[in-house]
């Protein structure tokens, strides 16, 4: 059961539930009791997103879940940048879409993918599948910024060949439930990846962040650090697994999830996992959930800083963390302004 044989079929039933173990925190049969109809054809909207201004040397629009093209390879040998909006611009409608995207051995992309509602109540489910070559490099920066009233669910099947760099960071602000998904196949042979995410959470706004993490084989790497800040009534959940199999020796991987709850009636549900099945690994997972320190925001205080900036600096400090591993230097800048502006909102 899925969210696209949903779409497909018309067929509320198709949809996942709290008796799916994957889904149990993101109850999407509970939040949507019956499919709407099929999304418009529209024109690409004119971008008001927040990495709108960061340069590319490509550019695909997916507008109501249809493209102009379902497959992108990479220039091998040459650094470039492409810029990738998932854009709904319709109301009460439901629409899929699905993208290919592939690095050649030794190629070097930069992905600057956001997601944005032009209308509202709409539904989204998009896939993306990325394969990349042997030494090739891919750093992706995914900024979900959708309307408080959408259901949008997003997964991304990431291939890793031998001495391939994958770099990812999901900055999230939620939807009526909003869900990112990312499946990587790790084949060890040198091969590292860097899975980020940070969540900004207000409202009744729901976010989602899902990896599985599967080393297949010696000698790879995988580092993960998600964090976020939660106020209202809003819900976070964070879910990741890294599963080591047999044979996949010498495998570092290390996982980390942290989140500040604004108010009481804020909400995170946690679940990271290790599954381990070789011997010579080194691995560990770390979690935490609580709130502001107080004995810091009584110092910055006591200094005659006001209430809001001293909780704001001290937000903006908790999860720069996230926003500092960007390598990108101009998506880095972008997201660090979005963050900015959000932290007023929170603070």
């Amino acid at each position: 059961m899925s969210l696209v044989t949903a779409i497909r079929s018309g067929d509320a039933a198709q949809l996942p539930g709290r008796r799916d173990e994957a889904w149990r925190y993101s109850d999407l049969k509970g939040v949507l009791r019956a499919m709407p109809g099929a999304s418009p054809e529209a024109a690409a909207p004119a971008s008001a997103a927040p990495l709108a201004e960061v340069a590319a040397d490509n550019e695909i629009v997916v507008v109501n879940g249809r493209s102009v093209v379902e497959r992108f390879v990479a220039a091998p040998g040459l650094a470039r940048t492409l810029r990738l909006r998932v854009a709904a611009v319709t109301e009460g409608t439901a629409h899929s879409g699905l993208l290919a995207i592939e690095l050649p051995e030794g190629s070097d992309l930069t992905i600057i993918e956001t997601f944005e509602g032009v209308d509202a109540g709409y539904v989204s489910d998009f896939a993306l599948a990325i394969s990349m070559g042997e030494g090739a490099r891919l750093e992706r920066i995914v900024l979900l910024d959708e309307p408080a009233d959408a259901i949008s669910v997003s997964a991304a099947q990431v291939e890793l060949s031998a001495g391939a760099k994958f770099r990812q960071t999901v900055i999230a602000s939620g939807a009526k439930l909003q869900r990112h998904e990312t499946h990587l196949h790790h084949p060890g042979g040198g091969a590292d990846a860097r899975l980020d995410g940070l969540y900004l959470l207000a409202g009744k706004r729901q976010s989602d962040l899902t990896s599985v993490v599967t080393h297949a084989g010696p000698d790879g790497t995988t580092a993960q650090l998600a964090k976020g800040l939660v106020q209202g009534q809003a819900r976070a959940v964070f879910q990741g697994k890294i599963v080591v199999e047999e044979g996949a020796d010498g495998t570092d991987a290390r996982m980390g999830h942290h989140a500040l709850l604004l108010n009481d009636g804020a909400e995170v549900d946690a679940k990271p996992e290790l599954e381990i099945y070789a011997d010579d690994v080194s691995c560990a997972h770390g979690n935490t959930v609580g709130s502001i320190d107080e004995d810091a925001l009584f110092y910055m205080r006591s200094r005659g800083i006001p209430e809001a900036e001293a909780r704001a600096l001290l937000m903006e400090a908790f999860v720069g963390e996230v926003v500092d591993r960007i390598e990108h230097e101009p998506a880095r800048d972008a997201v660090r302004a979005w963050v900015a502006e959000r932290l007023r909102g929170l603070s």
